[in-house]
């Protein structure tokens, strides 16, 4: 049969990960992820927690993909990968081959059609990678925000693309699939990537746009602890305007989000996130957050943040911290009351 006739395929392996991405993408479509691959004619290989095939099976698949009479299109690695002890990569061998996981992602990825870094992990080395590191993790085109990785700033897959960074901890399982299909359709190129190898279709966007605490944000009306109505960002640790990231405009199982769960969004989409020392409390230099937001300059923004509190309604004052609205907007009166 013809290669434009057989179904497009897709190889998924963990590398060192909790299998949170595998968790998130499983949620993707009420058909499930696995029938959903398939009505867009795209085969799955194998995968180590979903696939029957395991043993000599699962390693006869790996070998047709590496020797050339599988094709792959899509590789998408779930996990940072671990490089030592000293460059070795013997902390995460696939057990059965002989072979470490950092020797696998090297043979296999120059085969493939599409390679994915499937969350932060992946993307940038993300918790693994937080210091001290004696497993060496790495992203696969990423070291934290520095190009290079486990394949090199060099690598480009059979289709001329570089690794797509998929990133977040763990991704949205939209961005996964709608990554996928978008490759599939041959509606995805170079320019759709941001300058951290990101899809730009969630990540041109902050985490904060959105956000249903955002009129609290406008006047700098500040929650003090977790139970409060109001913006997170000045003393709860919140970088959602400093994050890439729809989430606050896609529902996560059906309607959630980091800030509408009331918690604070610990930029998990970033490089080098892992490395907060305090992911509830708001780092200050003088009294001003260290991390300001994206979206404004910011001399603007401490310029903006004083007016803004002195222009505070007393409705959004009070509710700010309050765990439920305390005192709502007035009634419009009409001209005769």
């Amino acid at each position: 049969m013809p290669r434009s006739e057989s179904p497009m395929t897709l190889l998924w392996l963990q590398a060192g990960s909790c299998g949170g991405c595998t968790m998130s993408v499983l949620d993707n479509g009420a058909q499930g992820w696995a029938r959903e691959l398939k009505s867009f004619g795209i085969e799955l290989l194998w995968h180590p927690s979903l696939s029957e095939e395991s043993g000599t099976e699962a390693i006869d698949i790996l070998k047709r993909v590496e020797d050339g009479s599988t094709p792959l299109d899509f590789l998408c690695i779930e996990g940072s990968v671990l490089r030592g002890p000293n460059g070795s990569g013997l902390f995460n061998r696939l057990a059965g081959t002989g072979s470490t996981m950092l020797d696998w992602v090297r043979r296999l990825a120059p085969r493939a059609h599409h390679c994915l870094a499937v969350g932060t992990c992946a993307s940038y080395g993300g918790i693994h990678a937080i210091a001290p590191d004696p497993t060496e993790a790495s992203g696969l085109q990423y070291e934290g925000g520095e190009a290079g990785g486990v394949l090199g700033q060099d690598y480009r897959s059979l289709s001329g693309l570089p690794v797509i960074n998929i990133a977040g901890c763990a991704p949205h399982p939209g961005w996964i699939m709608e990554t996928i299909i978008a490759l599939q359709m041959g509606d995805f190129d170079e320019r759709d990537l941001d300058r951290l190898g990101r899809p730009k279709f969630y990540a041109k966007t902050l985490a904060h746009h959105g956000c249903e605490r955002n009129e609290y944000y406008e006047f700098k009306a500040s929650a003090e602890k977790f139970s409060d109505l109001g913006c997170m960002m000045e003393h709860l640790g919140c970088k959602a305007t400093q994050a890439a990231g729809d989430c606050n405009q896609r529902g996560w199982n059906g309607g959630g989000s980091c800030t509408h769960g009331g918690f604070s969004c610990i930029a998990c989409t970033e490089p080098g996130f892992e490395g907060a020392t305090d992911f509830l409390k708001t780092a200050k230099v003088g009294g001003i957050p260290v991390g300001l937001p994206r979206d404004m300059p910011k001399a603007w923004f401490v310029a903006l943040a004083a007016l803004s509190k002195s222009a505070t309604p007393e409705r959004v004052r009070e509710n700010a911290t309050s765990d439920r609205v305390v005192l709502g907007s007035p009634r419009n009166k009409g001209p005769n009351e």
